[in-house]
């Protein structure tokens, strides 16, 4: 679309035109997104939207590291308890515990972790108990 508006022609009209041909071309065709409802319909209307989709666009938290980080370790923990077989159990707080070791390795954080790796095999004997 590089092409200027002519003298005369009036935008909206211009504008309708250079949508319709590109149409034709099949320049809408395969969209990513296509026949999906819009993200936000049905929210109200914030100026600042994309501001405040970029986090989770990003994947970045809102929660200082050491903070997302004893989240994260609640969530595997909740996880395991709900993990229908052993090996599925042993995965996630494993993953947690690699970055947990790799926070304890870098330099102190404000506020500190405060978290200590989890014993897995502690985790496993509980879930068997729990699970007859």
């Amino acid at each position: 679309m590089t092409e200027r508006k002519p003298p005369g022609a009036t935008f909206e009209s211009w504008v309708d035109r250079q949508i319709r041909e590109a149409a034709e071309r099949g320049a809408f065709d395969d969209l990513p997104g296509a026949g999906k409802p819009l993200a936000n319909e049905g929210q109200p209307y914030h100026e600042m939207w994309w501001l405040r989709e970029k986090p989770a666009r990003e994947g970045l938290s809102s929660l200082p590291p050491s903070l997302a980080l004893r989240a994260e370790l609640r969530g595997a923990l909740d996880a395991a308890r709900l993990a229908p077989t052993g090996p599925l159990l042993r995965g996630r707080p494993a993953e947690t515990n690699a970055r947990i070791e790799a926070a304890l390795r870098r330099p102190i954080e404000v506020p500190p972790p405060g978290v200590a790796p989890v014993d897995v095999e502690a985790a496993v004997a509980e879930w068997r108990h729990s699970h007859p």
